[in-house]
C-alpha cells in the first residue's frame, strides 16, 4: 500500500490508485513545496558601459557574458537561424532565477509562440501537476527550452538551430546555477547531452552536463504523456529518482549513490 505522500504525488500526475478512505484522505495533507533558495542581493549599477545586445543577438559566443536583461534582450533580438523570420516572439525562459532545480524542454509550440512562455497549454498543465508531484511549486523552478523560437508546424529541432541557440541556454544555466537539471523529453535530453541514446537507456541515471558536471536526469515530455497516459508511472518514477538524487546533492553528497 503506497504512504500518504507516494499517495499525494499519484494524484498530481493524475494516475488512479484505490486506497482506503482514511488513507486517501492523509494524503491530501501532505503537500511540502521546496523552499527556495534565499534571495540574491541586487547588484548595484555601475558606470560601466551597456552590454552589446544586438550583437550578442547575432554573433554566437557573445551572449556568454550577459546577465539576465541584456540576456533576454539579444534572445529577442535574435537572427541568428531561419526561425526568426517565421516566430510571433522568443521564448526566453520562466521561473525564479534563483531556482534550485531546472526542466529544460524541447522548443516553444504554438501556444508558447503567442504567450511568450514555454510550456502552457495542456503539456504546461501537465507538467505543472509533474512538479507538484514532486514537491515543487511552478515558481520557485526555473523553465527553458533548447531552442528560444517555434520551429514551423512543431517540427523537430534541426542540429544547426540547436546550436545556435545552444549558448543562450547555457548561459541560462550558469545564471540560474541549478542544483539539479531535470530534460524532459527525448529531443531535448539528446541535445542537451549530445547524444543520441535513446530515452528508455537515458533514463534512470545521473548524467553529467559541462565542464562543472553538473548533474541531469532524464524523463518524459508532458506532451508525450497525453498522448500515451500508460506511460505515467515512468515518469513519476523517473520524478522519485530526481527527488533522491535532489536530496543527496542538498547534503552535499554524490548524485548518485
Amino acid at each position: 500500500m503506497p504512504d500518504p505522500r507516494s499517495l499525494a504525488y499519484l494524484d498530481a500526475m493524475g494516475i488512479d490508485v484505490y486506497v482506503r478512505r482514511g488513507l486517501a484522505r492523509a494524503a491530501a495533507l501532505v503537500a511540502e513545496p521546496v523552499a527556495p533558495r534565499a534571495p540574491v542581493a541586487p547588484i548595484e549599477p555601475s558606470d560601466a558601459p551597456a552590454a552589446p545586445v544586438v550583437i550578442a543577438g547575432q554573433v554566437p559566443g557573445a551572449e556568454s557574458v550577459l546577465e539576465w536583461e541584456p540576456l533576454r534582450a539579444a534572445v529577442a533580438a535574435c537572427t541568428r537561424c531561419e526561425l526568426h523570420a517565421t516566430r510571433t516572439q522568443a521564448v526566453f525562459g520562466v521561473g525564479s532565477r534563483q531556482a534550485r532545480w531546472m526542466f529544460i524542454g524541447e522548443a516553444p509550440g504554438a501556444d508558447e509562440d503567442k504567450q511568450g512562455e514555454p510550456f502552457v497549454g495542456r503539456a504546461g498543465q501537465l507538467l505543472t501537476s509533474m512538479l507538484k508531484a514532486a514537491g515543487l511549486r511552478r515558481e520557485d523552478v526555473y523553465i527553458a527550452n533548447i531552442l528560444k523560437c517555434r520551429p514551423p508546424g512543431n517540427r523537430d529541432p534541426k542540429p544547426a538551430e540547436a546550436a545556435s541557440c545552444r549558448g543562450y541556454l547555457e548561459r541560462q544555466i550558469e545564471l540560474v546555477d541549478p542544483t539539479l537539471i531535470v530534460a524532459v523529453g527525448r529531443i531535448a535530453a539528446q541535445n542537451l547531452l549530445q547524444t543520441d541514446t535513446p530515452l528508455a537507456r537515458l533514463r534512470g541515471r545521473v548524467h553529467e552536463l559541462g565542464p562543472r558536471a553538473r548533474p541531469v536526469i532524464v524523463t518524459y515530455h508532458p506532451a508525450y504523456l497525453l498522448r500515451s497516459p500508460g506511460e505515467k508511472r515512468k515518469a513519476w518514477q523517473d520524478l522519485l529518482f530526481a527527488r533522491q538524487a535532489f536530496a543527496r546533492l542538498a547534503r552535499g553528497e554524490r548524485a548518485a549513490p
